[in-house]
């Protein structure tokens, strides 16, 4: 099914943005996994809506209640079940998009696909809403991949046509990795904080909305996990990273740059290094064949500017065929990118256990 996720350890996440809740339940977990439900929340609370202009005024509070799977503050190693209660819903503004869809929205191919039933309330199973489920499931699984010396970090690379410094690709520490997600906007450069922040109020004044990049990277991952072909480990993060609504792009080390560069100039040469085999520069971005090669894991996710803006727009009513004007109302991202950060390194830590289970490093 759509929304199940996950060879060895899988996830499947349900509800909709209106609807009573919304969940995941992760199968596959080790048993006797310690949980730290105050460091869960925090990463809840990074994504969460209403905390300042720069998103949505819906104020949830995101807070999971496990019903399945957790004993004691530890993992069962029994399919871990989480409920996410929706308490802010105001589903009186989407009365019109039931017939008349969001121009770059999933209104029309879920009305198409589901022959009319889908919920349209806040986008239904389609809105990013959604993504705190992801976000309960990356919570959990970064503190198993931590306990095995693999942390994931990242930070807003660009919005609009800003762009923050980015990570260095063979060079990158743990605790400044760490330390980003303390941080409202994570930037490497601060400097560039309040221009990012005068750029989405702008958008926002302007009734519209901007898009950008987000750039991740995992290290302490050893050589070896992944597999060629179609379960490689580059196929396997971004099926996950592609289920976040909005993702339009994922590039993993020098990208679609690599297309620009000669071979010479573009392979990773090796070299020694305390006794361990490693590159010289990180273009592969730490995966090669489809499998790690030790270095960093380096990837870059593209977001679109948010569908829903309230300028006035061109739609179709799907009842008489009609076009017709569309204004939207109730309360949307002027731009996803900052509340996006956590998920993105969610969905990159489930898909790394999934990829160590597999290998039995789980």
């Amino acid at each position: 099914m759509s929304s199940i996720w996950g060879n060895s350890l899988k996830i499947a996440i349900f509800g909709e943005s209106h609807g009573k809740a919304i969940g995941v339940t992760i199968d596959g977990l080790p048993p006797g996994e310690e949980i730290d439900m105050e460091e869960v929340l925090f990463q809840m609370e990074r994504r969460s809506p209403g905390r300042d202009r720069m998103s949505t005024n819906r104020k949830e509070s995101d807070s999971p209640s496990i019903i399945s799977g957790f004993y004691n503050g530890k993992t069962t190693g029994t399919p871990l079940t989480a409920i996410i209660e929706n308490t802010d819903t105001r589903s009186v503004d989407y009365e019109d998009l039931k017939i008349l869809p969001r121009p770059s929205h999933a209104d029309y191919t879920g009305f198409i696909r589901y022959k009319g039933f889908a919920d349209p309330r806040g986008g239904g199973h389609f809105s990013g809403r959604l993504t705190a489920p992801l976000v309960f499931a990356g919570a959990v699984c970064r503190q198993i991949l931590k306990r095995r010396g693999i942390v994931i970090g990242a930070h807003i690379y660009s919005i609009g046509d800003i762009a923050d410094t980015p990570f260095d690709p063979v060079n990158i520490d743990k605790e400044p990795l760490e330390n980003l997600s303390r941080m409202p906007l994570p930037l490497n450069d601060r400097e560039k904080e309040p221009k990012i922040r005068a750029a989405i109020e702008a958008a926002r004044l302007d009734c519209d909305s901007l898009g950008g990049i987000i750039e991740c990277a995992a290290v302490g991952l050893p050589a070896g996990i992944g597999s060629p072909i179609f379960d490689g480990v580059e196929n396997a993060i971004s099926s996950l990273v592609f289920g976040i609504p909005a993702v339009k792009g994922v590039e993993f080390g020098a990208g679609f740059a690599a297309a620009t560069m000669k071979g010479s100039r573009c392979n990773d040469e090796f070299i020694v290094q305390k006794g361990e085999i490693k590159t010289k520069t990180n273009n592969s971005g730490g995966i090669q064949g489809g499998i790690t090669n030790g270095m960093p894991i380096i990837l870059r996710v593209a977001f679109k500017p948010t569908a829903s803006i309230a300028k006035e727009q061109n739609t179709v009513n799907l009842h008489t065929l009609e076009e017709e004007k569309l204004i939207i109302k109730g309360r949307h991202d002027p731009c996803i990118v900052p509340r996006a950060v956590p998920v993105v390194e969610s969905a990159i830590a489930v898909a790394l256990c999934d990829l160590l289970k597999e290998v039995n490093a789980l």
